[in-house]
C-alpha cells in the first residue's frame, strides 16, 4: 500500500506573530471580504490549492497567502506561477449568475474556469471579477485555474517595496494571489457597484447595475442604533441625492458610521437585488487659520493630522495579514498611541483595512505604490520610467481611487514618494482630481528629498521628509505644508530581529532612552507647528519591517517598546497644538 501524501504545513517563518498558528485551510482569512457592498450567499475560496512554481513540482499552497510567505506553505518566489482548484456550485445557486471575485493577484494574472478564459487582469493593487456562469458545466466540479506572472522591480508594473533581493529600505516581495479570492451567485440584473461620496448634511450614491431597463434604487439608511433615519429612491446609475436629517457627523474622536440597505427595483417595484453598505458623513479641505495659513481641515475644522507611517508587512504572510484580528490590530495600536490618522505607505490594503479604519475613527492619507527604481542609482542619474510603466501606473492609480473612493477614512491621495518612478506630477495631479474631487492631493511626499523632481507646486499640500527631524517647512503659497516623515527612531529587541543586520534613522539603547528621544522630538513638532502652521505630520514607523527596526512595535507584533503612556501623552499634545 502506497503510503498516505503527507497533510499540508506551513513552512516556518523566520519570525512568528501572535496569530500565525492560528492560520490553516479551514480558517484562511473566513471573513467576508468587501464590507461597503455585503450580500448573504457567498462562498469563500481561500484555502489548498495546487500550486506549480516554475520548474518546480506542483505542490500544495494557502491562498490567499503569497508563495514567498511561510504561511503559503511554499516560502519562495517563482517568476511564473500556476494556481489550480476544483470548487462546486451550491444546488440552491440555480437561475443565478455566478460572479468570481479576487482581491488581488500580483502582477498579471489569467483566469480560467474550465479551460475556458474568463479573465485577465494586470496590476497587483486592485480587485477584479469575472462573470463565470457560461463557463459552468452542469452536474460535476468545476476547474479554477490561475496563471500567473510577477517579476517584481523588472516588469513594468507599480511595485512599491517589493523587491527580488531585498534590504535596507526595501523588502521581499509578494506575488500570486494575496487577497481572498470568491464566489457569489446574483440575479441576472444586479448592482455591480456602489459610489458613495458623503459631505456634513447627507452623501451622494450611485448604485451601477448589471441590466439597463430603467431600474431604480431604493436606499434605506439606518443609525448606530438600528433605528432607520430616512429612505430616498432614484434611478439606478445615476447620483442619487440622500439628506440625512440630525445627521451625525464622522471624526476620529467619534468614528459615527450609518448603515445603508440598497435595493434595485424593478419597473414593477419587484425587489431584483439587495446589498448592503456604510457610509460615514465628512467632509475634507483646507482653510486659513487666524494668521492666514493654509491648514488641513476636517469637516470644516483645523484637525492636526498626527500618525504613523503603516507598510502593512508581516513577517509571517509578507503582504497578507494572517487573520483579520491581526488586520485590525496595528490600528488598534495606532489609536492606542493616542494618533488620529494613519499614511499608508505604498500599498493597498485589503478591503477589510479600510473598513477598521472606518469604524476605529482613523483619517488615512493613501499612497500609490511606487514604479520600480534601482536606489543604487545616484538621483541625477536615475533613469525615467517607460511609457509602458506610466501607461501602467495611470491606470492602476484610477483603479486604486475608484476602488476606495467610499471609504469615510480616506482624507487624501498621495501619488508619488520621494520621486520614486516620479513622472508629470502636475499632470498626474490632475488626473487624480479628475477621478476624485472630493479629497485633498498630496502630490509629491518628500518632495525636498531624493528622487524627487522639482516642486511642481501642483495640489494641496506641500510635502517635507526630514530624518530624524521634525521638518520645519514655511508656507509658501495656498497650498498646506507637511512633515510627511520624520522620526525612525530605532531599537534592536533580540529575539525579535528579522535576519540581517538592523538598521534605523537614529539608533537608541533601550525602551527608556527611546521613549525620551521621542518626546524631545514630539516637543520639537509641536513648537513647529504652531510657528509654522504645520497641518500634519507623520511618524516613521507603525512596526518594524524586515531589517528596520524604527517600529513602536517589533516586526512580530510581540513587543511595544516606547512607553504607551508617554508617547500618548506627547502625540495628544501635538493633535491638541494644531488644531486650536
Amino acid at each position: 500500500m502506497a503510503a498516505p501524501e503527507p497533510a499540508w504545513q506551513p513552512e516556518a517563518p523566520p519570525l512568528t506573530t501572535p496569530w500565525t498558528d492560528q492560520v490553516g485551510p479551514d480558517n484562511a482569512l473566513p471573513e467576508y471580504p468587501r464590507p461597503q457592498l455585503t450580500r448573504e450567499r457567498w462562498l469563500n475560496l481561500n484555502g489548498l490549492w495546487d500550486y506549480t512554481g516554475g520548474d518546480n513540482a506542483t505542490e500544495q499552497i494557502l491562498v490567499p497567502y503569497p508563495p514567498e510567505s511561510g504561511l503559503s506553505g511554499v516560502q519562495r518566489h517563482d517568476d511564473q506561477m500556476l494556481y489550480e482548484r476544483t470548487f462546486d456550485v451550491p444546488a440552491d445557486w440555480s437561475g443565478q449568475r455566478l460572479i468570481l471575485h479576487f482581491g488581488a493577484v500580483d502582477q498579471r494574472a489569467e483566469v480560467s474556469v474550465n479551460g475556458k478564459q474568463v479573465a485577465v487582469h494586470e496590476g497587483g493593487y486592485t480587485a477584479f471579477s469575472a462573470d463565470i456562469t457560461d463557463a459552468v458545466e452542469p452536474g460535476a466540479p468545476q476547474q479554477l485555474t490561475v496563471a500567473v506572472s510577477d517579476g517584481n522591480e523588472t516588469q513594468p508594473y507599480p511595485v512599491g517595496k517589493q523587491r527580488n533581493d531585498p534590504g535596507g529600505i526595501l523588502y521581499t516581495g509578494a506575488s500570486g494571489i494575496w487577497q481572498t479570492v470568491w464566489l457569489e451567485p446574483v440575479a441576472p440584473s444586479h448592482i455591480t457597484g456602489l459610489d458613495i461620496t458623503p459631505d456634513l448634511t447627507g452623501f451622494g450614491i450611485t448604485a451601477d447595475a448589471a441590466a439597463d431597463n430603467g431600474e431604480q434604487v431604493e436606499v434605506a439608511v439606518r443609525d448606530a442604533e438600528g433605528n432607520e433615519a430616512t429612505r430616498t429612491s432614484g434611478p439606478a446609475g445615476e447620483p442619487v441625492r440622500v439628506d440625512v436629517p440630525q445627521p451625525h457627523l464622522w471624526t476620529p474622536d467619534d468614528p459615527y458610521l450609518y448603515d445603508l440597505t440598497v435595493r434595485l427595483l424593478g419597473a414593477d417595484g419587484a425587489v431584483l437585488d439587495e446589498v448592503g453598505s456604510y457610509t460615514g458623513l465628512r467632509t475634507t479641505g483646507l482653510v486659513n487659520d487666524e494668521q492666514g495659513r493654509p491648514r488641513m481641515a476636517l469637516n470644516g475644522k483645523i484637525v492636526f493630522q498626527h500618525g504613523p507611517l503603516d507598510q502593512g508587512y508581516w513577517p509571517d504572510g509578507i503582504y497578507t495579514a494572517p487573520t483579520d484580528e491581526a488586520l485590525r490590530f496595528d490600528l488598534d495600536k495606532t489609536k492606542e498611541l493616542g494618533f488620529n490618522m494613519v499614511r499608508k505607505h505604498v500599498k493597498v490594503e485589503p478591503a477589510r483595512w479600510y473598513y477598521w479604519a472606518d469604524r476605529l475613527g482613523l483619517m488615512v492619507w493613501q499612497d500609490m505604490p511606487s514604479l520600480p527604481i534601482d536606489l543604487a542609482i545616484p538621483p541625477e542619474d536615475s533613469p525615467p520610467p517607460t511609457e509602458e510603466m506610466k501607461a501602467n501606473y495611470r491606470t492602476e492609480w484610477v483603479d486604486i481611487i475608484d476602488q476606495l473612493r467610499s471609504s469615510t477614512s480616506i482624507v487624501a491621495w498621495v501619488p508619488f514618494n520621494e520621486g520614486w518612478g516620479e513622472f508629470d506630477t502636475a499632470e498626474i495631479t490632475d488626473l487624480t482630481r479628475r477621478t476624485d474631487p472630493t479629497r485633498l492631493i498630496n502630490p509629491s511626499s518628500g518632495v525636498n528629498c531624493c528622487y524627487s523632481l522639482p516642486d511642481s507646486g501642483a495640489g494641496d499640500i506641500y510635502d517635507d521628509h526630514t530624518y530624524v527631524g521634525p521638518g520645519a517647512p514655511t508656507v509658501i503659497d495656498g497650498r498646506a505644508i507637511v512633515d510627511g516623515e520624520y522620526g525612525g527612531l530605532g531599537l534592536a529587541e533580540e529575539g525579535h530581529l528579522w535576519p540581517g543586520e538592523p538598521s534605523a534613522y537614529e539608533m537608541t539603547e533601550s525602551r527608556e532612552q527611546l521613549t525620551q528621544r521621542y518626546g524631545e522630538v514630539s516637543d520639537e513638532l509641536a513648537r513647529i507647528i504652531g510657528a509654522n502652521g504645520l497641518s500634519a505630520a507623520i511618524y516613521t514607523q507603525t512596526t518594524d519591517v524586515e531589517n528596520e527596526v524604527n517600529g513602536f512595535l517589533t516586526y512580530d507584533r510581540q513587543i511595544m517598546k516606547p512607553d504607551v503612556a508617554s508617547v500618548r501623552a506627547h502625540n495628544t499634545a501635538a493633535i491638541e497644538a494644531g488644531s486650536r
